[in-house]
């Protein structure tokens, strides 16, 4: 069933919100605000890519390029913030990442670019959860991972 289909449970997540919910911190907390929460199904991240973000004195210095390692860990946060707020009746208090498979990065981001998490559920077993998601720029794919992570007491 696609996205559009659920009801939304939560519009916004806001920037004190996430810090409440995740226990990353700057220069590691890499999204903004959540958007559009659907129950547990999906969201959809933000991420304003800014020039004074530590990672860009080196990668790269004349260039600077946003690591797709990092749009990965921004996809896991996304896909963390929905189900910690989504089970917040079962109490988890942390979320650990356990898998990343087919991975691919097909446009470079930059400096001025907001990335938008797009993030939907596959499946999820008891307090493990699969999520597939796209990185957006401008509406373009420029990342995509499958991700999956567990909530623990």
């Amino acid at each position: 069933m696609p996205i559009d289909q659920y009801p939304i449970t939560i519009p916004v997540v806001d920037t004190a919100t996430i810090l409440q919910t995740l226990p990353h911190r700057y220069p590691f907390l890499l999204i903004d605000r959540i958007i559009d929460i659907r129950s547990e199904y999906g969201g959809i991240g933000i991420k304003n890519v800014t020039v004074n973000e530590p990672q860009f004195t080196g990668h790269f210095p004349t260039r600077p390029i946003y690591p797709g390692v990092l749009m990965i860990e921004g996809m896991a946060q996304t896909a963390g913030v929905i189900g910690l707020l989504t089970m917040q009746e079962m109490g988890p208090k942390a979320v650990y990442f356990l898998t990343i498979d087919k991975c691919k990065f097909r446009k470079p981001v930059g400096p001025g670019d907001t990335i938008q998490y797009h993030m939907e559920r596959i499946t999820r077993r008891k307090a493990m959860w699969w999520f597939h998601g796209e990185a957006r720029v401008n509406g373009e794919v420029v990342a995509e991972a499958d991700v999956s992570a567990m909530l623990a007491d």
